[in-house]
């Protein structure tokens, strides 16, 4: 039987009114508020293909792992979202997790390993996980077989850093 979540076809980019409302994030990053937001997002920063200038993107943390100073993040919207190919060109670079900044370096994950941190974040997570899915164009009936392909089509990237590494900013 064939799989129903073989590309990666997404659901529409947000509006005008749906961007708006997801720059907020990055507005409380900025103005100090990121320890209201909680662990659950970051600030990272990346650097533009071809313009070379720095860009801001909240993203969710999919998965923190303290001991290793590392943060997983998901492009829901596939390969072609700008982060995800900034980051392509250029892994090396900074993200803020509450109020301080970290150098980290990008990597991507395989598909497998993207299905397991999906069916860990949907037990940890299992009505966020479910929401997830669903705006990016993947219903799920709840099952642990289900998230696990869904993360299989789901571009993942582990932000690394050493221990206690922080950015000059």
């Amino acid at each position: 039987m064939a799989s129903r979540h073989t590309t990666h076809e997404r659901s529409e980019r947000p509006g005008r009114g749906g961007r708006l409302l997801a720059r907020l994030p990055t507005l409380a990053f900025r103005a100090g508020l990121a320890p209201a937001l909680g662990k659950r997002l970051l600030l990272l920063h990346h650097t533009g293909r071809a313009s070379g200038l720095t860009w801001h993107t909240v993203l969710e943390v999919v998965a923190y792992d303290p001991e290793n100073c590392s943060w997983t993040v998901a492009s829901g919207f596939g390969p072609d979202a700008d982060w995800y190919r900034n980051l392509r060109r250029n892994p090396k670079t900074v993200l803020q997790f509450g109020n301080r900044h970290h150098a980290v370096t990008a990597h991507f994950l395989t598909s497998d390993e993207g299905a397991s941190v999906m069916a860990r974040y949907a037990r940890r997570y299992p009505r966020t996980a479910r929401r997830r899915c669903a705006v990016i164009g993947h219903p799920v009936d709840g099952s642990e077989a289900e998230y696990r392909e869904v993360g299989r089509s789901i571009p993942f990237v582990r932000l690394d850093t050493s221990q206690g590494a922080q950015a000059d900013y």
